[in-house]
């Protein structure tokens, strides 16, 4: 390309047999298919032979088993957030509340960054030798820790600013306890809600510590070029996931709303692991394939079309279709398991519950499908979707997450009120 160096790898260079012809391309280039002679074949490796030769079952085994208990966790959450949302700390200072999607969606976005640059590392034997799995790990480790403190911190910022324009003032006295809650837990700030001088030591202690995180992230090179120039995709991530914070507080009291502390999370937290994992596999397949800047030729497009997204025999696709199947069923098995933890504070209309299945669909779909879009697109333009595509993914996901599970809930109830007006006129019709 334009003279440099830069080529796309043949599928057996990095040890992926192409199903259909192994001594060709997957597409042919522009001077027709180019074919490799005998004796420059390599040997393929297992796990690579193996990963190519992947099926629905088999994705949707080792998908499923973690997808559930990740949801149980969620479950909890939301039974969790629906009883401390009556705690004086949250009564009183609703911006606590918007704090609830960015700081679940920022500890989201970063542990999924994590395990996507550890899975894209594994699978291309980056981390094979035991020295360098180390420095690796730790590296990524001590990442985290200064990216969770900086925007924790930030994330209150925005809470806070997102309050004062919807109240039209700006309380101060709630300044330290946001920004101690968002790089602490909520537990320490309730406990600090009435000592004026334990908020602020909590944010001192946890800046203080984060020179000692930049030290150990210098072990690798390219932790520290993510630690330089990668905070854009977080900032912008939990500026999003406030906006969907902004929802959740401004309907959680209202009783039409009623159960929305419980499902936020649950919808919040399906659709960005569903699409951590989608794009998490893009990530891995463009790095076994192709080299950075440089798209397969069978992924030119930027922009491809839905439908060679989701309904082709392309491994991509296939894992699509399968994530796609798994909303559904999991999010009836959780809905089944709060109903049966909280009863009465569950909508469970039939009406509520089709509405509430069909916003999860949308959701995943949506994500699913901008995952392909944004992975392609970042590729393209030489930056890892390991670590530019899954916070935006995940940001946009709390926010339609949020956003629809509130349009279900008012659909829901717009709806009973309804029914129940026509009872009551055909009931005072039929008694005169």
């Amino acid at each position: 390309m334009d003279g440099t160096k830069t080529r796309q790898r043949r599928p057996e260079e990095v040890g992926l047999p192409y199903t259909l012809n192994p001594g060709r391309l997957p597409a042919a280039s522009e001077d027709g298919p180019r074919s490799v002679p005998e004796s420059q074949r390599v040997t393929t490796k297992p796990l690579r032979t193996e990963l190519s030769r992947e099926t629905a079952l088999a994705i949707g085994f080792q998908v499923t088993v973690p997808f559930m208990f990740a949801g149980l966790g969620l479950s909890g959450a939301g039974i969790l957030l629906n009883y401390f949302q009556h705690w004086p700390a949250f009564v009183e200072i609703k911006d606590l509340l918007t704090l609830v999607p960015p700081l679940v969606g920022l500890k989201g976005n970063l542990e999924m960054t994590l395990a996507s640059r550890l899975s894209t590392a594994a699978n291309t034997g980056q981390i094979d030798d035991p020295q360098e799995q180390h420095r690796v790990i730790s590296s990524n480790l001590a990442l985290i820790q200064v990216q969770a403190t900086v925007v924790g911190l930030l994330a209150a910022m925005a809470a806070l600013l997102l309050g004062a324009v919807s109240r039209g003032e700006l309380d101060f006295a709630t300044v330290k306890l946001l920004c101690a809650s968002s790089v602490s837990t909520a537990f320490l700030a309730a406990f600090a809600l009435d000592n004026q001088f334990l908020a602020p030591l909590v944010c001192i202690g946890f800046m203080a510590l984060t020179p000692v995180w930049v030290l150990i992230a210098k072990q690798s090179p390219p932790i520290m070029k993510i630690l330089k120039f990668g905070w854009f995709p977080i900032i912008l991530a939990m500026v999003i996931s406030s906006f969907g914070g902004l929802i959740l507080n401004k309907t959680i009291s209202k009783e039409q709303y009623k159960g929305m502390a419980i499902f936020t999370p649950i919808i919040c937290g399906v659709g960005g692991n569903l699409v951590a994992i989608q794009t998490s596999r893009i990530s891995t397949y463009l790095h076994m394939w192709s080299t950075p800047g440089v798209l397969p030729l069978w992924m030119k497009k930027i922009w491809p079309n839905p439908c060679s997204t989701f309904c082709t025999s392309e491994i991509n696709s296939m894992s699509a279709r399968v994530l796609i199947f798994l909303v559904i069923p999991g999010h009836l098995i959780f809905f089944y398991v709060i109903y049966l933890v909280e009863g009465c504070s569950v909508p469970n209309s039939k009406i509520f519950v089709a509405f509430y299945l069909l916003a999860g669909l949308i959701q995943v779909t949506v994500l699913l499908y901008l995952a392909e879009v944004m992975a392609r697109l970042m590729w393209h333009q030489a930056l890892d979707p390991d670590n530019h595509c899954i916070p935006y993914l995940t940001g946009l996901g709390d926010l339609l997450g949020t956003g629809l599970l509130a349009l279900c809930f008012l659909i829901s109830w717009l709806l009973q009120s309804e029914a129940e007006l026509d009872r009551i006129s055909g009931s005072a019709s039929g008694s005169s």
